[in-house]
């Protein structure tokens, strides 16, 4: 009988020692666990790009019915973006997306580059993306304003008599204005600009 406590004693003692090592596994287990999934989500998501901040394409509505603000001097919601797109270098099918006209406000007066007479001209701008385009042409007003007035200054009153001279100072507008928005806002967005007024004396 003697002989049977001695024995009872390191079972006890190897028992305790192997639920010690037992509990240490599995905390050591699930910290690891834990830090897979921590890390694992992590990597999975990505910190934002600049490009997820950029406006989108407004995906033209089926019926052709627009929600119309209740007030009718009330300006109209912006309209939100379905389409990611990378940039605004490419060309829009104008038959898939909707189009927005912003107007803008005051008109640009300028002397002509030849010192012959001065140019007015109104101009309202348009674009297949969403409300966030026309934010920025609100927040960047003063150095479109600075750039379009240049383009003008440049101008020659013979060519801007035809039809090809006006398309041309469009194109130019345009160009100018998404350099500014480029520039600025990291995003153009404006697909043309239009003629609301000109005069040339």
């Amino acid at each position: 009988m003697s002989k049977d406590k001695p024995e009872a004693a390191p079972k006890k003692g190897k028992v305790k020692k192997l639920l010690a090592i037992g509990l240490g596994a599995a905390v050591l287990i699930g910290a690891g666990a834990g830090a897979g999934i921590y890390f694992g989500v992590g990597m999975a998501a990505h910190p934002p790009k600049p490009e997820d901040y950029y406006p989108k394409l407004v995906v033209r509505v089926e019926d052709g019915k627009v929600a119309a603000p209740a007030d009718k001097n009330a300006e109209a919601p912006p309209k939100v973006g379905t389409v990611s797109v990378p940039n605004d270098k490419f060309k829009v099918d104008p038959r898939k997306y909707e189009i927005t006209y912003y107007p803008v406000e005051q008109a640009f007066t300028t002397n002509l580059a030849d010192g012959s007479g001065f140019l007015q001209i109104g101009i309202s701008l348009s674009t297949y993306y969403d409300g966030k385009v026309i934010a920025n042409i609100r927040r960047q007003e003063v150095p479109i304003r600075s750039a379009v007035l240049m383009v003008l200054a440049e101008q020659d009153p013979a060519l801007l008599s035809t039809s090809h001279g006006k398309q041309q100072l469009q194109r130019q507008l345009t160009g100018a204005i998404n350099g500014v928005l480029r520039d600025k806002e990291g995003f153009g967005g404006i697909d043309n600009v239009y003629f609301t007024s000109m005069v040339i004396q």
